[in-house]
């Protein structure tokens, strides 16, 4: 599914960065109104969308990334969101768009339970969730790898903070999960790629 593009976000109406960081906290409670599609895109370009593409397999992106590797993928538990059937989705940066995972079912209550009881998750519009795929890391920076892939997934979510404040919205970063549920969830191996980080948004 195609997704809104910058100059087609009529209905993003975005703070100014001094005031999103002089506001910015961590939101543990949204009102029940959906997420616009427009505002969806945006948030998923400021936290992992692409500015330009130089080559084949090398592009810049809205975040930085160690030796330009991004190896973080960017899934979505959509909950409510206007235009998008419930369900989870992964986010292709390039073609800035969405492809569907699958239709969960009792969605709101399985993110819930996979973030060990935090209702939270599962009451927002959306769930962000981040996983890694180490090989990306570990074929440059070996053992450090682990290292850079969280200073990875410090920096997209810190843009999310931002961009959530600056159009209204609300998150809060959770690294407590259960990881076998929330890796099914998703549908990845738990290996070669695996939950790292999530981090519901909703309306503030």
């Amino acid at each position: 599914m195609r997704l809104p593009a910058r100059e087609e976000w009529a209905g993003v109406h975005a703070a100014d960065l001094v005031e999103a960081i002089a506001r910015r906290e961590s939101r543990r409670r949204y009102r029940r109104g959906a997420l616009g599609l427009d505002e969806l895109a945006f948030l998923l370009w400021a936290t992992q969308g692409v500015r330009k593409v130089l080559g084949q397999g090398t592009a810049l992106r809205t975040v930085p990334s160690a030796g330009c590797r991004h190896a973080l993928e960017t899934y979505l538990c959509a909950m409510n969101v206007d235009s998008l059937e419930q369900g989870v989705y992964r986010y292709l940066p390039v073609e800035h768009a969405l492809v569907g995972v699958s239709r969960a079912a009792d969605l709101r209550g399985r993110v819930a339970q996979a973030a060990l009881g935090q209702t939270f998750a599962g009451l927002a519009a959306v769930t962000f969730v981040w996983t890694a795929i180490p090989y990306r890391m570990e074929w440059r920076y070996g053992p450090a790898a682990y290292k850079v892939i969280a200073l990875d997934a410090g920096h997209v979510c810190q843009n999310l903070y931002l961009a959530c404040e600056a159009i209204g919205c609300g998150t809060c970063a959770i690294a407590a999960y259960d990881q076998d549920a929330m890796d099914r969830l998703l549908g990845v191996d738990g290996q070669d790629e695996f939950t790292i980080y999530l981090a519901p948004v909703g309306r503030a």
